[in-house]
């Protein structure tokens, strides 16, 4: 490849491959995320990392050599290597005296980071250690936030949206029943998150709904934030800005209810039912004639009869 003017021009077909897959379009691939780990580790990053690089199988890539980096000083590698990679979501893990267990969520936005939310792992229950059949990989999750910071806090709400964009998968336009089996769950309470992952087990409840238990998998965090880099709100919105060729256009006269049901309302000119159409029938015509007669003979006038 050849760059001019700043415009890189390719030379090979491959290389015009690569530059179209990286290039902006309508419909966005699948978001992947990078994992890494720090200078300095702990057993207990370790294991969190790999398994939650199983949840976000097989849309991640991980760095097995230590990075000694520190992301909230200086964030140039890891904009570096999300360029190399393609990626917009990355996981940090690092551990040392004064911060242990910790792990720093984040995602970028043109190649540099947008936010990073730093969590502090308090428990920790790895996937080996709960002893249940655990889901496929790959398996779409469904996600649950309980606890009112996630609707309050400034720092809670953009937890929630990375949360979101880190474990929620392709999206996709249907769902099987059946299919619906993984639930990540998320609660806010007394400065703490604590994040559960259960299994969706379909039992037999005599009717055509079937009763639904779950049954932990773990893994299992409690996480203290800590610290927070967060884009101001001009860049954020510029991150979220779709095209317009995506957004839906506008109808007049068109609402939806709570449930997504579609209503509309229809202008019509007032009709005269006079002028009528209807199905006519042969007992009725006769009727209608025979009055028609009685009327006719009732209001003609009357003629006296002269006789001879």
């Amino acid at each position: 490849m050849t760059q001019l003017d700043g415009v890189i021009k390719p030379k090979t077909k491959r290389s015009k491959r690569f530059l179209e897959s990286r290039a902006p379009k309508l419909t966005e691939d699948v978001k992947t995320a990078m994992i890494m780990k720090g200078g300095n580790t702990s057993q207990t990053i370790t294991q969190a990392l790999k398994d939650l690089y199983s949840l976000r199988k097989p849309h991640a890539v991980v760095y097995k050599k230590k990075n000694i980096t520190r992301p909230f000083e200086d964030s140039t590698s890891l904009e570096f290597f999300s360029k190399k990679t393609d990626c917009s979501l990355f996981l940090f893990g690092s551990h040392n005296k004064k911060r242990p267990n910790n792990l720093i969520f984040g995602r970028l936005f043109d190649f540099h980071v947008l936010d990073m939310i730093e969590l502090g792992i308090e428990k920790f229950v790895s996937l080996s250690e709960i002893k249940a059949s655990k889901c496929p990989e790959g398996t779409k999750p469904m996600l649950v936030f309980a606890g009112e910071p996630f609707d309050t806090v400034n720092e809670h709400k953009r937890l929630k949206s990375l949360l979101l964009e880190f474990f929620r998968g392709p999206s996709v336009s249907a769902v099987r029943l059946a299919g619906l089996e993984h639930v990540l769950h998320f609660t806010a309470l007394d400065g703490k998150i604590f994040m559960r992952s259960y299994r969706c087990l379909l039992k037999k409840s005599g009717c055509r709904t079937p009763r639904i238990e779950l049954e932990e998998i773990g893994p299992s965090f409690d996480f203290i934030l800590r610290r927070t880099h967060l884009a101001s709100d001009d860049l954020y919105r510029l991150a979220h800005k779709q095209p317009k060729a995506l957004k839906p256009k506008k109808m007049k006269n068109t609402s939806h209810d709570a449930f997504g049901t579609k209503f509309g309302r229809v202008h019509m000119q007032k009709q005269d039912l006079s002028k009528l159409h209807t199905r006519k029938m042969k007992g009725l015509t006769k009727r209608k004639r025979k009055v028609l007669t009685e009327e006719q003979d009732a209001q003609a006038p009357k003629v006296a009869k002269i006789e001879n």
